[in-house]
């Protein structure tokens, strides 16, 4: 339950064992590889260059295609279905490095890509064909070859005019303009009409002029030969033979489903590939040799030293300086029950290294809370069977993991505090025995939210006033540590003899205390500052402390005022659903609105906690800013690589 110990590798090796090396770190998985920090002005660094990353392409390429290919053999359904629940299947290391399954995956790759960009290219083609069937299909009453065109005494010209223009109007103006000239209609849509023009040459001119002014627009039909009719024939001809090849490519694809492990194998082993040139990357080369910088837990470092002895190398390891300590990345080490706030802490930012891990002091807090908002043994028995038969099917680590045990652990209070309060989906068992026997039923309860409010806030406030004493008191300790002792005494002891004082003043005891408190607001600021700052520094330390630990210990009324709202929304829901007498009815708004409750209050219940923890807890003694620990490891995305 802590931050762990880092220590400060660095390692001279051959470049001929340089790929062996990396190779056995992203096995072990315990060493973070950092750039070092060359001064180009020491002799010592003027030799070394950074190697080569033509490689870091080559990874990402290969594992886009991998990535692609699966991608391909989804849409066609070629791949099992896998359940939410099923864990990543395990692999050997071995097999997934093995160079001849790897080929046979790349080749398989190239294979189902190859098809895609096939089918790709027939469904564009499709597409052209379609257009053109669009352009000819109006013309198909057309007898006239399509490449019939105007001679020297005849203009021949195919176009179109509006739907919305009758096409008797249409005619008579072009018999009004000439009498060598004929407009006949071929077909209409709901858009235009289409229509061939026959005229003398010597009128075209006239009669065009009316034609545009009637919304004329010719048709672009000049590249095809024979009629309509015959080329949407032959269209329909090329069609056929493109679905046809469509659909073996297709019914190919489909029954390639055999291939997606390879491909996931091959997209993983080029992810690792990928993580080990960008390690190497960082890395300083001399042609013979090369200089590798990192950070390594204090706790795995015997372990690599073992390895690492296996190679002709040297290694020097030490602890960061104070100085060093923003650079250092943070791994935290908690148990089962501290280690689920990992998601939480990491949301809100990771505590620099040196300084404390939060999640045990959160955890208590942050577990009870939320079981105080939600309060309901229906929701906490959903939250522990969902996150339990997740962790236990699907094994997640990470994020994903860290989420399921808390919802287990928040959803252990939940189901308490619901039996405090009486309420399993709301009233839901009370509105049952009502309505199938008219008897009277309530579960008991020690208080419940409608009834007994003002002891609720109460009580919420001064389980926020215990949190806010207890950050505190982790960081009189830790200005203890660090040497700030005047600090730890006018900010925590102050207030600390304040709260006592106002207490035994309210208890009638004495007011002696409180007024040495007082004192101590006084003094503080004016020892620790000087000339004018001491006057300005009594009054900001007075509104700061007394608005500030007034507004926190306030903050905390959201305890109360999502467990009143959970409570009154699903006992409404349940109501409502009892109107109509009828138990089917009940059930089914009963279910509908508790589960919309449930999920508001899910999220809703999380959010307010957080703000509970990052804003008035951590605010007392947090120090953030640390950079997660991120080690070359095997960190793949489908499997799960068995050492």
């Amino acid at each position: 339950m802590a931050i762990v110990k880092m220590k400060r590798l660095r390692m001279v090796a051959m470049t001929a064992d340089r790929e062996a090396l990396l190779r056995r770190l992203q096995h072990m998985g315990c060493v973070e590889i950092v750039q070092p920090e060359a001064d180009p002005d020491d002799p010592q660094w003027a030799g070394l260059t950074r190697p080569e990353t033509g490689g870091l392409a080559a990874a990402h390429e290969e594992k886009t295609q991998a990535e692609r290919a699966l991608e391909v053999l989804k849409r066609y359904k070629a791949l099992p279905k896998s359940g939410f629940l099923d864990p990543k299947p395990g692999v050997q290391e071995g097999e997934l490095f093995d160079e001849a399954g790897a080929k046979a995956a790349r080749d398989m790759a190239r294979q189902v890509n190859d098809l895609d960009r096939r089918l790709a290219a027939i469904r564009a083609e499709e597409n052209k064909l379609d257009a053109q069937k669009e352009a000819l299909r109006p013309w198909t009453d057309l007898d006239l070859p399509l490449e019939t065109g105007s001679t020297g005494q005849v203009t021949i010209q195919l176009g179109t005019l509006p739907a919305a223009l009758p096409i008797g109007q249409a005619e008579g103006e072009i018999q009004a303009a000439s009498q060598l000239a004929e407009l006949t209609e071929i077909s209409a849509d709901r858009d235009s009409r289409y229509c061939t023009l026959v005229c003398h040459a010597s009128e075209t001119e006239t009669v065009l002029e009316v034609l545009k002014a009637l919304g004329w627009s010719r048709a672009n039909l000049r590249d095809w030969t024979g009629t309509a009719s015959e080329n949407l024939a032959r269209l329909a001809k090329e069609t056929e033979a493109l679905a046809g090849k469509a659909a073996s490519i297709e019914e190919k694809l489909a029954g390639m489903g055999e291939s997606a492990p390879a491909l996931r194998k091959l997209s993983d082993l080029a992810g690792l590939d990928a993580s080990r040139e960008e390690a190497r990357g960082r890395l300083m080369d001399t042609g013979q040799t090369f200089l590798l910088e990192g950070w390594v837990p204090e706790e795995s470092w015997p372990a690599l030293k073992q390895e690492l002895d296996k190679f002709p190398c040297a290694c020097e390891v030490g602890d960061p300086a104070p100085e060093e300590y923003e650079k250092v990345p943070v791994k935290l080490k908690n148990n089962l029950l501290t280690k689920p706030l990992n998601m939480v802490t990491e949301m809100y930012s990771l505590p620099a290294y040196g300084t404390l891990d939060p999640n045990p002091l959160m955890a208590p807090f942050f577990i009870l809370f939320y079981g105080i908002m939600m309060a309901d043994m229906g929701y906490g028995l959903l939250m522990m069977l969902a996150g339990a038969i997740i962790l236990k099917k699907k094994k997640p680590g990470g994020t994903f993991g860290h989420l399921c045990g808390l919802l287990v652990l928040c959803g252990i209070t939940t189901f308490i505090m619901g039996a405090l309060t009486g309420g399993f989906f709301g009233d839901f068992l009370t509105q049952v025995v009502k309505l199938t026997t008219g008897g009277d039923f309530a579960l008991p309860a020690l208080f419940t939210p409608l009834e007994d409010t003002m002891m609720i806030l109460v009580g919420a406030m001064c389980l926020g006033f215990v949190q806010i004493i207890t950050g505190m008191a982790v960081s009189f300790v830790s200005k203890l540590k660090n040497g700030q002792v005047l600090d730890a005494v006018f900010e925590e002891v102050t207030w600390w003899i304040v709260f006592a004082g106002l207490g035994l003043m309210i208890a009638g005891v004495t007011p002696i205390l409180l007024a040495v408190g007082g004192v101590l607001v006084v003094a503080g600021p004016v020892i620790q500052n000087e000339g004018f700052g001491k006057v300005t520094g009594i009054f900001g330390s007075l509104y700061n402390h007394v608005t500030g630990y007034f507004g926190d210990i306030l903050s905390y009324s959201r305890l109360m005022a999502l467990m009143l709202a959970g409570s009154v929304i699903a006992q409404v829901f349940n109501t409502l659903g009892a109107i109509p007498g009828n138990i089917v009815i009940f059930l089914i708004i009963s279910f509908a609105g508790n589960a919309l409750n449930f999920a508001l209050n899910l999220l809703g219940c999380y959010v307010h906690d957080l703000r509970l923890q990052c804003l008035e807890y951590f605010g007392k003694f947090y120090q953030d800013g640390g950079k997660p620990f991120r080690p070359l490891n095997l960190n793949t995305k489908y499997y799960e690589v068995v050492k």
